[in-house]
Parts: structure tokens; sequence; C-alpha cells
């Protein structure tokens, strides 16, 4: 994890995001300390509006960003566990990227979408320069940006502490979309909400792939029509609706909730200039099923 290894540039970039919100002053003077210890390295602020202590929530938002941030370094804080034996860690990504911050599960999909750890280490404050070895309820002043700091100016992440089976990384909050066979043999799935955005899309753990068997069989129970988008059935709580699989929100009939493929490659469901979240009652990690009528 030398410069070489965060874009060779000579003034990488610090990403963060935390669940600090910005009324407090925590936000700006972990700045202050990256910009003490790492004055040449950008500051990217990807967002500090996570929910309090809400981890999962913090992964999925690490996870959408991680693999279009700057070359350098991603800073990562949502911590309910802070001044606790959980560990602080660095890692090197197969990507390029480093990642700092708790091992509490935040940094676990990120690092998948980034191809993977290749070097992880447990931070000691003692040995990490510029931290604040006597602090135990804010880290990312004192442990996490000083690391941070460390690896941007091209140090060694040996340096930092142990070395780590990258194994051992407390695994991911997020679940798997779940395949099913109904009672009369037609393929089903299960998907939960992982994100609803500012406009109400709903974004779910399922990619398109996964309704590859569930297209098959409607397509085997009613040939499709030239033209007409494929309609599934959705079940969300005590109600099912017809949800038409398309290309884009235009697409979708008017009142009516359709199927799209979002920016991360997974699967949404939308309502052209509306609210889906609103139309079926939806919040994050909500179930919702689908199946061929």
């Amino acid at each position: 994890m030398d410069s070489g290894s965060t874009g060779g540039l000579t003034a990488p970039t610090v990403s963060f995001l935390s669940d600090y919100g910005t009324t407090d002053e925590f936000v700006g003077v972990v700045h202050s300390v990256l910009r003490r210890l790492a004055p040449e390295a950008a500051i990217v602020d990807l967002t500090h509006g996570i929910s309090p202590f809400d981890v999962r929530a913090g992964a999925l938002a690490l996870r959408r960003a991680a693999r279009w941030c700057a070359p350098g370094v991603i800073l990562a804080v949502v911590d309910p566990g802070v001044g606790t034996a959980r560990r602080g860690v660095a890692v090197r990504t197969a990507a390029g990227l480093a990642l700092v911050g708790p091992d509490n599960g935040l940094l676990a999909p990120a690092i998948e979408a980034l191809g993977g750890a290749e070097q992880v280490v447990e931070l000691v404050a003692r040995q990490v320069p510029g931290a604040n070895a006597a602090g135990s309820t804010f880290d990312g002043r004192d442990l996490f940006a000083p690391a941070a700091a460390h690896l941007c100016r091209g140090g060694m992440p040996d340096l930092l502490g142990p070395e780590l089976d990258p194994g051992s990384l407390t695994a991911s909050p997020l679940r798997r979309p779940f395949h099913s066979v109904g009672d009369d043999g037609a393929p089903a799935l299960e998907a939960e909400v992982w994100w609803i955005d500012r406009f109400g899309n709903v974004e779910l753990n399922a990619t398109p792939a996964d309704l590859g068997p569930l297209l098959e069989a409607a397509d085997r129970a009613e040939p499709a029509v030239l033209g007409a988008a494929p309609v599934l059935r959705l079940d969300v709580g005590d109600e099912s609706l017809a949800a038409y699989v398309v290309a884009n929100f235009a697409e979708v009939p008017a009142g009516r909730v359709g199927i799209v493929p979002d920016s991360q490659g997974h699967l949404a469901l939308v309502v052209d200039r509306g609210s889906a979240a609103g139309r079926l009652w939806l919040h994050e990690g909500d179930e919702v099923h689908l199946r061929s009528w």
C-alpha cells in the first residue's frame, strides 16, 4: 500500500463517509486532522448523513460509492462499538484503493466491490503516527484519520499494526436474494429492499440475472407479445400487483410499477415521475416477492 498502490499520486484523495452529520464539529475536526497530517491530500465527503449507528446503511452507501472513488483512501466511520474490543483496520484492495475504518461489517461490501482484500492490518494506536492513543470515543479523529493520512503520504501499512487474515474480517451485514419454487412449480424470488433514494426508487438486493428463471416461466405461461414489456407478479405484504420489466422510467405504463436495472446494476422498483416507495408503502429492510403470474 505504497504511493503506487494509491494510483501513484503525490496528492491522493481521502473519500470520507460517516454518520457524524453536520450539526456538530465532528466532520470538520476530522478534516482538520487530515489536513494537518497529510496537507497535500484532497478530501471528498461522500456523505455524513447516514443514520446514527446504522452500519447496514453505511455499508450500502459505501458499496455504491466505492468503485467511483478517486485513487487514494476511503475513510469510513459508522461505529456504534467505538471503544470496545472491535478492531480498527486498514485494508488494501485488489483495485488499489485502501479502506480505513472499524471492522464491524461496514467495509465488507465495498471491499467485495473492489475485488477483495489483498492485505489487512489491525490498527494499533501507539503505532499510528499522529494518533491519540488516549482517546476512546472518537476514533474517527484519534485513530482512523491519522491512519488514512499515513497511507496518503505513502506510508507502509505494516507500520500501523499486525497483519490479519483477510478471512477474519467481519462479514457483510447485507442479505442475498433467495430463490425458491412455489407449490405450482413456478420459480419465485424473495428480495430485500436495500435502499430508497430521494425520488422513491426502491433498490433491491437482486440483479437482472436473478429474473432470468421468472421471465422464462412467464414466457412459457403466456408467450410474450411483440413490443410488450414482460409482466411479473409483485407481492408486497398482502397486496399483489403487476410489475413491468422495462429498461427505463419512461417505459413504465402510467400509474403502474416497473422493474428497471439501476445505476448499480441492481433491480429497482420504480414509478415514472413518482415514488414507488410511497405507492407500495415500502421501507429499507422490507421483503418483496416476485414470480410469474
